[in-house]
Order: C-alpha cells, then sequence, then structure tokens
C-alpha cells in the first residue's frame, strides 16, 4: 500500500488521544489523508477533524457516508470506554453506553464504510485487547465487549475477504495512556461489599496500565497491520502479550483465572 503514487486517506475514529493520536500522528506524516472523527479534535494539523459522538444514533454513519467523494483505503476503530463496577450493581445505562461506544460503534462504522470498500478493497482494524480473551476483574463489561469485537473482526474476516477487504483486530495489553485516568469508577456506596475488591483492581489495572506500552508502540503494530500485504486476522501486540495471550489459551480455565485472580489482588 505504501508504494501507491495515489495518496490514501484513512478514516481513524478516536483519534484526539491515546492509541488514536499516535495512529493519526503516523498516518499524516506517512503521506496519508487522515480524517479523524471523535468527540474531541486531534489537535494534528495535517488531521481532518469531523466532530460525533459514536453512540449518537447515525451520527457515525452519516458522517462517513460523507466523505465517500475520498476514496477510503482504510478504517481504524480506536474509541473506548471502561467502567470499574461489579456485576451486581452496574447501571444499565452506564453498560449499554459502554457496549455502544466500544462495539455498535465500531459495528455502524463498518456497515458505512463497507459498501464503498468493497468497489476496490480496503483495509479495517479494530482496537480491542486482551482484556477480551481473559476478564479484568471488575471491569467485566469491558472485557465482554472486546471479546465481542474480536469475534465480529473473526467474522467480518471471512465474509469481506472476497471483496478485497482485510480485517485485523489489535490487541494491546496495558498501555500507558490517559484512558486510565477517564475510566468510570464506582463509588464505595455503589459497589457495597465488593468495595475493597473494587478498588485492589482498580489500582491493578492502572499499575498494569501505566507500565505498559506506550502508544506510540501499539500505534507502529497497527501501522504495519494497514501496510501488510498479507495481515493477520489478530494481532497481539508486543512478544510479551503475544506468549501470554497463548499461554492462556491452553492452560485449564480455573487455573488461569487463579491466576487473573492474583493479578488483579483478589
Amino acid at each position: 500500500m505504501e508504494n501507491s503514487n495515489v495518496k490514501k486517506t484513512a478514516v481513524v475514529i478516536g483519534g484526539s488521544s491515546g492509541i488514536g493520536f499516535e495512529t493519526c500522528l503516523r498516518l499524516s506524516n506517512r503521506g496519508w489523508n487522515v480524517i479523524n472523527i471523535s468527540r474531541t479534535p486531534c489537535k494534528i494539523d495535517k488531521v481532518e477533524n469531523i466532530q460525533a459522538d459514536v453512540t449518537e444514533g447515525t451520527a457515525l454513519t452519516d458522517i462517513i457516508r460523507g466523505v465517500a467523494d475520498k476514496p477510503v483505503s482504510a478504517l481504524v476503530y480506536s474509541a473506548g470506554f471502561s467502567m470499574a463496577a461489579p456485576i451486581e450493581y452496574a447501571k444499565e445505562n452506564d453498560y449499554r453506553y459502554l457496549f455502544d461506544v466500544n462495539f455498535f460503534g465500531a459495528l455502524q462504522a463498518m456497515q458505512a464504510i463497507i459498501p464503498q470498500m468493497k468497489q476496490k478493497g480496503g483495509r479495517i482494524v479494530l482496537v480491542g485487547s486482551l482484556g477480551g480473551d481473559l476478564p479484568i476483574m471488575f471491569d467485566s463489561f469491558y472485557s465482554a465487549s472486546k471479546a465481542a469485537l474480536e469475534m465480529l473482526c473473526r467474522s467480518a474476516y471471512s465474509e469481506l475477504k472476497p471483496y478485497g477487504i482485510k480485517v485485523t483486530g489489535v490487541l494491546p495489553g496495558g498501555t500507558a495512556t490517559g484512558f486510565t485516568f477517564k475510566r468510570k469508577v464506582y463509588t464505595t456506596d455503589e459497589n457495597k461489599a465488593y468495595s475493597g475488591g473494587v478498588n485492589k483492581a482498580v489500582a491493578a489495572l492502572a499499575n498494569m496500565e501505566q507500565s505498559g506500552m506506550s502508544p506510540t508502540a501499539v500505534a507502529e503494530i497497527i501501522y504495519s497491520v494497514l501496510v501488510e500485504e498479507n495481515p493477520p486476522v489478530i494481532k497481539s501486540c508486543g512478544v510479551k502479550n503475544a506468549v501470554y495471550r497463548a499461554f492462556t489459551r491452553v492452560m485449564p480455565e480455573k487455573l488461569t483465572l487463579k491466576i487473573n485472580e492474583r493479578m488483579y489482588n483478589q
């Protein structure tokens, strides 16, 4: 893809910060036209910004179809929301909002861009999480949404392959971004008897993220997937995370969960 003389266009959803921002930076610095769709703008001069909330009806669909005059070579979905809460007391409006951002927004974006990409092919990258393979303690809705996103990638890979559309799910582990500090954490009163466990899990997760990979490294992996001739269906970020993911998939389920619980100080 890089060798073409035609300047390519990428749509990045959630490019105002973190992994999405770094992805916009790499694409724009390497000659791509970049259109960012997010609630707040991406502060990179060469990036075109369109303001939208992915949870608001068909706003995302309308915007993506509106840029159809620019043939889009790549779609990167990097929007995300996280909440720390016990399953028993999680509020419906919170977990529905989470799924709207993490899963249904990605689905809506894909449905909007696929008709155009079917004409000349293209790349779709959905930013998932290793938390979609192993549950993040007391962040179960985030894990569930990322597991759903990973399955969407697998299904889309087979469905869209005949049209030259290549779909990849990129799975970061802990990544040092501001996402850590934007997580919605239920209060002690809301968590009730689970309060101690939630607090321990949130602290452990924050440490994993802030001591983890840089968003720069994750964005470089996303870029490599976009330009690779034959990209993988699922790409773990970093050797350590890839080995860990492979290891947990062959261990007995209860042992895997026990190790996982210890990671979150349970």
